[in-house]
């Protein structure tokens, strides 16, 4: 009986292997992974980070750099052009929401994809544009997508965007991430001075992706906004009305030419043509760039009345004017480098501030620096 037992007991768990060793059936098809990686270069990667950040299916926009030589380079190495990375952006997507090829049709509608080494306003081997696949599939599927636009006629220059396996992705620094929700402000001044949106409507047309581009109209984030993209020291000085210590801050002893625009807003305020040394250890400037975008108003703190100067549309605290200024205004913007943030000349049109270059232009070198 019990050998009767035994020999039942293996001729079932044989035959129980045999049912789990069974091929399977017809239409049974492995589950398509949950995530899926794809990494696209196409000029600032704050740009194209925004392209994919609210598409259906995308779990993760991360802008980094790859296609270079050098281990975890860094944003200044980068940008010198001297690595060999690209500014891209490593994206994460769900196969079951979104294709790579919508990813691809994205991609190509978000770039100049005939100009070499350059987006834009953004010049240099860093900003080509490239798509770096992961697999066999990735690379047929791009192939076919460049194929089909070169036979569209849409182009009559060569394509230029690269097709490459992807190697090492380094992410960039914390605050290159999400930097176009981060800081509206700057990057709508940034995209609309690059003339991203313009170029694309001339490639695209009507396939154009809407326009990001708006009026600078130069408006204050939300403080929760504001708290992540100021310095603890921004925004104490600018929303709370603080004083940062003297000859220890960014611009008292700043000589370069450009604008000196509103931290939070982007506002234009001075002009480096009307800074001149005080000897307070503060920035200090005979006038405003643009009257209208400064206000005055009574400061009675600290037992003594004061002006204190705030910006127009930010509400800005900046500083206080003084009548201990030089010639010709006799006037003494004493300013918080925390409240500024500078825009070199060569910068201005890129930053949509090219109203103010004729100054510059018509100034010569002695005029730049004849209050220093």
């Amino acid at each position: 009986m019990l050998a009767n037992t035994q020999t039942l007991l293996v001729l079932l768990l044989l035959a129980g292997q045999g049912r789990a060793q069974a091929p399977p059936r017809a239409g049974d098809r492995a589950p398509s992974p949950a995530t899926a990686k794809a990494t696209l270069a196409g000029g600032c990667f704050w740009s194209v980070e925004l392209a994919f950040d609210a598409l259906d299916g995308v779990i993760s926009a991360t802008s980094g750099y790859t296609g270079g030589r050098v281990k975890s380079p860094t944003y200044a190495q980068v940008s010198a052009g001297s690595t060999g990375h690209a500014e891209a952006v490593e994206i994460a997507y769900d196969p079951r929401r979104v294709s790579y090829e919508k990813l691809l049709d994205v991609f190509w509608h978000h770039i100049d994809p005939v100009t070499p080494n350059a987006q834009f306003c953004d010049h240099g081997p860093q900003y080509r544009t490239a798509i770096f696949f992961h697999d066999s599939t990735q690379r047929r599927l791009a192939e076919e997508s460049k194929r089909r636009l070169e036979a569209s006629g849409r182009f009559k220059q060569p394509i230029v965007t690269t097709i490459l396996m992807a190697g090492e992705f380094y992410p960039a620094e914390e605050y290159h991430q999400d930097y176009a929700r981060r800081n509206p402000v700057r990057y709508k001044l940034y995209r609309v001075g690059c003339g991203r949106d313009r170029r694309l409507r001339e490639i695209w047309g009507a396939g154009a992706p809407q326009a990001e581009e708006q009026t600078m109209d130069y408006q204050k984030p939300s403080d929760a906004s504001l708290r992540r993209s100021l310095t603890p020291l921004q925004y104490e000085v600018t929303q709370r009305d603080a004083t940062e210590p003297p000859f220890r801050n960014e611009y008292w002893d700043h000589h370069r030419p450009g604008l000196y625009v509103d931290v939070v807003s982007g506002e234009p305020l001075f002009s480096s043509l009307d800074k001149f040394d005080s000897g307070t250890g503060w920035p200090s400037f005979t006038r405003p760039l643009e009257p209208a975008n400064v206000r005055e108003r009574t400061d009675r703190s600290l037992f003594m009345v004061r002006v204190e100067v705030r910006s127009a549309r930010a509400d800005s605290h900046l500083g206080h004017v003084f009548d201990d200024g030089p010639r010709p205004t006799g006037l003494r913007y004493c300013i918080n480098s925390a409240a500024l943030r500078f825009v070199p000349l060569e910068r201005l049109k890129a930053e949509g501030y090219e109203k103010y270059l004729a100054p510059f232009q018509k100034a010569t070198p002695a005029d730049s620096l004849r209050h220093e």
